[in-house]
């Protein structure tokens, strides 16, 4: 029988040297924070205490926070949370005092669809005259309408708008 001894002696020399140099930068370059693309946009999601909505406004990133950390983009949106952060995209969100802003009414005047944006003390703000005629909508709208149809958000409002259309 022939026995093979396996040496435990590590051997070094200039390659292995370098070979480890070579591995430790791949290392490094990989463990590297991620970095925000030009091409990333921000989800910026308030959600408002008063009334329990939440908004979402999208937006390009900033110039100045290309190429930036997450540590970078903490900094610049003290006060958020962060969500999501990728390199394409970064959701963030906050508690706000009061209401959305966001809550319309719809009813009949003189024959046109009008929005009225409901203030938070309740009154209501004539927002948009539409070119509607209220004349051919369904009798249920017309109904409904008198005593206003209420709706929150835009999203919402143009669905409603488009549905009359």
């Amino acid at each position: 029988d022939i026995i093979t001894k396996v040496s435990d002696e590590k051997i070094e020399d200039d390659c292995t040297d370098e070979y480890q140099e070579i591995q430790e930068e791949m290392l490094q370059a990989n463990s590297t924070e991620e970095k925000i693309s030009p091409n990333c946009f921000i989800t910026m999601k308030k959600t408002y205490n008063k009334c329990g909505h939440t908004t979402s406004e999208y937006i390009a990133i900033p110039k100045e926070l290309v190429n930036k950390t997450k540590e970078d983009l903490k900094e610049k949106y003290a006060g958020w949370t962060i969500d999501k952060f990728s390199d394409t995209q970064i959701v963030i969100s906050k508690k706000e005092e009061g209401e959305c802003g966001e809550h319309y009414i719809v009813k009949d005047k003189e024959g046109k669809v009008v929005i009225y944006k409901l203030l938070e003390d309740g009154t209501e703000k004539e927002y948009e005259v539409t070119d509607i005629s209220t004349e051919y909508i369904t009798d249920t709208d017309k109904i409904n309408m008198k005593n206003g149809i209420k709706v929150n958000g835009k999203q919402e409002l143009n669905q409603l708008i488009e549905d009359f259309e």
